[in-house]
């Protein structure tokens, strides 16, 4: 399997890159954000590379860093999700923003990505959501940490508004919201209440 390439930039496209390594050209998909940090054509180049292999085809997907790589790694190991849409994901924010909006359950963020639908989404947040912390900036990992369990209270609070009916990923990227604000006290009642106000608003 080939796991790196690293050789001169015949051609890159927004998607796609064909690079030379030894007389060899390797086509690539790559997204978009990897194609941000490439070189012009006609320079060296480094790429992290998954190998894909179907009955009939071979492909390569490559990647500017191994923290893009790690994150498309985690995304098509989710059922349904293939390796295209996987770099569709990708294209759509840049590794941190992705795993903070999957952190905080942000399903408006993650559907407004081409291809995602409301179902990927949230299928995509209830299996990674755990996994992400590595994929944060220092900050966002504080601020996750803080919107996630305050004084024990998350889980009891998402219980009662699942309870009610509310989906859960929607309780709480409300729950989150209000957390974060710091407009109420940090009780059952008034965390409650609160989130519970921002569902309906």
């Amino acid at each position: 399997m080939i796991g790196y390439l690293k050789g001169q930039l015949l051609l890159k496209k927004p998607n796609l890159v064909v690079v030379d390594v030894h007389g060899v050209g390797y086509e690539v998909q790559i997204p978009l954000t990897s194609f941000y940090e490439l070189p012009a054509e006609g320079n060296d180049v480094a790429l992290k590379i998954h190998t894909h292999v179907r009955e009939d085809q071979i492909s390569l997907f490559g990647f500017h860093s191994q923290r893009e790589k790690d994150l498309f790694l985690k995304l098509i190991s989710i059922s349904g999700i293939g390796p295209k849409l996987g770099i569709s994901i990708l294209s759509g924010a840049k590794v941190e923003e992705l795993a903070q909006a999957i952190a905080e359950g942000n399903l408006a963020r993650l559907t407004a990505i081409p291809g995602v639908g409301r179902k990927t989404a949230e299928r995509v947040i209830l299996e990674l959501k755990s996994q992400v912390t590595p994929f944060l900036l220092p900050e966002q990992a504080q601020a996750v940490r803080e919107a996630g369990r305050p004084d024990g209270l998350q889980e009891d609070v998402l219980s009662a508004l699942v309870n009610l009916g509310y989906p859960r990923p929607a309780a709480e990227k409300a729950f989150s919201t209000v957390v974060r604000s710091g407009e109420c006290q940090r009780t059952f009642e008034d965390l409650l209440r609160h989130t519970l106000r921002r569902l309906a608003g």
